[in-house]
């Protein structure tokens, strides 16, 4: 795999409309996106308290040459008039995080039936809100219904994040410097709160093979969580500023974390070990009398096959990083970035920004070579540890813990 130094594309640029009785200048901003997990739809909460559910891929001339989106449309998604598949959900209050389920299964489906007997016992996706007031709303996105209203948090949600498992155990991060736990199968029951960090959780996310998770505060360090146990694995400790945004790695081998110290560290979960640092170079003069850096991260994740990174960060430019390189391989500009997201099956990014639009960017296609697909293949299932005690060549072990690079 050699690295694909495109600059990013910009695909199409969405724009909330603007009824006059809103003041513009405050809680307009694009604070998340999302995808959902089988790419058939976007979520964008475009300020003001709304929502917008749209499916996926958007008009074919915004999608680039041999772009295809799997999609697991239902007919639901073909009735109505003018944009029948597009959704709009009034949320009630400021919308700060977005979260889609997997697919849940039949069983998971008994809770909504019971309380909506008139929706059809179907499989369904779920859209989890978090709101201004520590409300999460739980909405079904066929049919655009409010299925539950979960209360616990004392202030703003500001991060949602499901089990990829499909089991419909949600987590939540926020203000109120807790993470909770709760499960959509037992009608929304909080099962646990997770307390220690001292400062707002910004960001929370779960690793793909469902065993941990990380949450970052405005705090130097980052907590990892056992998620069987929700006990503190540990705590990572590297970043001189506040930590505001992690991801977890396909195979749930690495972690990223991003700082306002105008770093992202790539760690090492299972032992803590810092793999990597990705300095956020300035490239242009600073501003004066400027409290915050200038590139200042706001926002780091993994691509779906596991080979790039993309960050955003105050410098007004989103970035493109190979795995194995310390510099990036492509930029774009693109003005108060706030969050940026992969599509499910690679190909595009989404940004949202604090104007309240949403941009999609070409993101670099790449075929995995072999020897990433193994790796990618045996680290789902193998921690660090179970590798290192393989009885397999030196150099082999270093390529499967990512200690190659």
């Amino acid at each position: 795999m050699s690295p694909v130094s495109e600059e990013p594309l910009l695909l199409a640029e969405l724009k909330p409309g603007r009824p006059q009785q809103f003041d513009w200048k405050s809680s307009c901003e694009t604070w998340s996106v999302a995808f959902s997990p089988d790419g058939s739809w976007f979520a964008w909460s475009q300020g003001h308290c709304i929502v917008k559910l749209i499916p996926w891929p958007l008009e074919e001339q915004f999608i680039p040459k041999g772009f295809e989106a799997k999609s697991r449309s239902s007919k639901n998604d073909t009735k109505g008039r003018g944009s029948p598949k597009e959704k709009t959900l009034d949320c009630g209050q400021i919308v700060w995080a977005l979260a889609f389920s997997q697919w849940s299964s039949p069983p998971g489906r008994k809770l909504w039936a019971r309380h909506h007997p008139q929706v059809p016992d179907i499989s369904c996706l779920i859209l989890a809100t978090g709101l201004n007031d520590g409300q999460i709303k739980i909405w079904e996105v066929q049919t655009g219904l409010l299925l539950l209203n979960l209360s616990g948090h004392q202030d703003v949600v500001r991060d949602l994040s499901f089990t990829p498992s499909g089991s419909l155990i949600l987590v939540s991060a926020s203000r109120d410097k807790t993470l909770r736990i709760w499960d959509l199968n037992k009608h929304g029951k909080q099962i646990q709160v997770l307390s220690g960090h001292l400062q707002w959780v910004y960001c929370c996310s779960i690793s793909p093979d469902c065993s941990m998770l990380c949450s970052a505060a405005g705090e130097k360090s980052v907590f990892l969580w056992s998620m069987r146990s929700y006990t503190l694995i540990r705590k990572l400790e590297g970043h001189q500023s506040s930590v505001v945004s992690c991801d977890f790695s396909p195979d749930s081998a690495l972690l990223v974390t991003a700082s306002y110290d105008t770093n992202v560290i790539m760690w090492d979960p299972y032992t803590g070990e810092r793999l990597r640092l990705l300095h956020h170079t300035q490239l242009e003069p600073p501003v004066e009398d400027s409290d915050v850096h200038i590139s200042s991260l706001r926002s780091v994740c993994f691509s779906p096959e596991g080979l790039y990174l993309a960050t955003v960060a105050d410098d007004r430019l989103l970035r493109i990083w190979a795995l194995e390189l310390k510099t990036p391989i492509a930029f774009a500009p693109m003005t108060n970035g706030l969050c940026c997201t992969f599509f499910p099956h690679g190909g595009v990014i989404a940004t949202g920004t604090r104007d309240g639009h949403v941009q999609f960017w070409t993101a670099p296609r790449v075929l995995s070579s072999l020897k990433h697909l193994c790796r990618k293949a045996l680290r789902s299932f193998l921690t660090t540890y179970q590798v290192l005690a393989l009885p397999i060549p030196k150099k082999m072990k270093e390529f499967l813990t990512y200690r190659t690079f």
